[in-house]
Formats: C-alpha cells, sequence, structure tokens
C-alpha cells in the first residue's frame, strides 16, 4: 500500500469514525488492564459479562487478593482458560500492591514484568490508558496489515513495527481501534464484507468478496 493510499484509508475510517473506543467495560486504568488480560482468547462480550460481576465486588488490586484464588475464579469461570488467568491477575495485583503502590505503571517495561502481561496487552494499556501510540497487534491487526497491504510481516512483531512506521502520526492514537474494529466486523477472516468497505479502493487484496446474490 502506498502513502496516498494508507492517507486515504485512515481518513476515511476517522471520517466514519472519530472517536473509536475500546469494546472491553472498564471505569479505571487497572481494571482495563485486567479486562485485558482476562480477553486472550477470549470475546470482548463475554469478557464484559464477567468483569460486570467482578468489578462490583473487586475492582481494586487490594480487592482481588481479598477475594482469594477460589473467589476470583469463581468470578471468571465463564471465560476461557480461567484458571491461569485468574493466576496471573492475582500475581499481577500482588506486584501491583507491592512494586507500584497498587496503581497500573505507565511504562512498557513494568507492564510486561507483570504476569500475563505480554506485548500486546502493554500496548492496549498503554494506548488507552496513557494515549501513547502503540500498536497491539492481535490477529485483526495481523491479518489486515497482511491482507491489506498495509503493513506485510511473518509476525505479529513485524507487522507492528511497519504499522508505527508506516501510519502517519496525527492517525497513530486511534489506528488500533480502526483496525481492530475493521477488521472484527467488515475484513473477516473467513469472509472479508468487501461489497461493505469503505476503504476497499485503498486495500490490496486481490480476491474481493463478492456481494452475495439477492
Amino acid at each position: 500500500m502506498k502513502p496516498a493510499q494508507i492517507e486515504n484509508f485512515f481518513a476515511t475510517l476517522q471520517a466514519a469514525n472519530p472517536n473509536p473506543q475500546t469494546e472491553l467495560e472498564f471505569s479505571s486504568v487497572f481494571e482495563l488492564l485486567a479486562a485485558v488480560l482476562l480477553s486472550a482468547q477470549a470475546t470482548d462480550v463475554g469478557v464484559n459479562k464477567a468483569t460486570r460481576k467482578l468489578f462490583a465486588v473487586a475492582n481494586t488490586p487490594q480487592k482481588i487478593l481479598a477475594l482469594g484464588l477460589s473467589g476470583l475464579e469463581e468470578h471468571i469461570k465463564t471465560i476461557g482458560l480461567f484458571r491461569s488467568k485468574a493466576k496471573h491477575l492475582m500475581e499481577t495485583c500482588r506486584m501491583l500492591v507491592d512494586l507500584h503502590g497498587g496503581r497500573v505503571p505507565a511504562d512498557r517495561e513494568s507492564l510486561e514484568a507483570l504476569p500475563g502481561v505480554g506485548r500486546k496487552t502493554a500496548n492496549v494499556v498503554l494506548n488507552v490508558a496513557f494515549g501513547q501510540p502503540t500498536m497491539a497487534v492481535d490477529t485483526h491487526l495481523f491479518r489486515l496489515g497482511n491482507r491489506t497491504g498495509l503493513a506485510p510481516g511473518k509476525t505479529p512483531l513485524e507487522v507492528e513495527l511497519k504499522l508505527l512506521k508506516r501510519i502517519p502520526a496525527r492517525y497513530m492514537v486511534d489506528a488500533h481501534h480502526w483496525l481492530i474494529l475493521h477488521g472484527r466486523y467488515v475484513c473477516q477472516a473467513r469472509k472479508p464484507l468487501c461489497w461493505q468497505c469503505s476503504v476497499n479502493q485503498a486495500c490490496g487484496y486481490k480476491l474481493k468478496t463478492p456481494a452475495p446474490a439477492d
């Protein structure tokens, strides 16, 4: 994808959705961190359903610790891999209390040192909570980077670095959200809705999906 096409791509997405937001529900930086940690290999809808009940009784590291591991597991048992996620979240809460005064740090190194928090989760928190121009490459961004020609790469990190390099600075803070939403609802994995795509002309995907017959 050439620079002029990239500009058109993001200008179009911006015009359609000037203020994109994550679909995870949260009311604090800690709630965001917990929700993103729990969202691995799970849907935002499923995570929101669980965290609404969890955050009503425990929405700080101290309160999560007070629940205990079994209590936390009971609240998130509808989420896939809930046992390992509960263990990671408990360990993360303990580190937040012991090392950061119960607050979520705003730097990548400290975030990635937390159990269950990898580069993608750290990028989401840095972007959504702290407004940093990071790029959290999930399956949607990886697919879009390669399918559209925006940022082809063999690994999530390669796609991330290319996206950071190629996306104009004025779009960077919101670009992560636009790409996730576009991948989730339009440029879907099995059958992209090319006939509904507002950025179709900028896309390098060769096998455009035709509109279904009436």
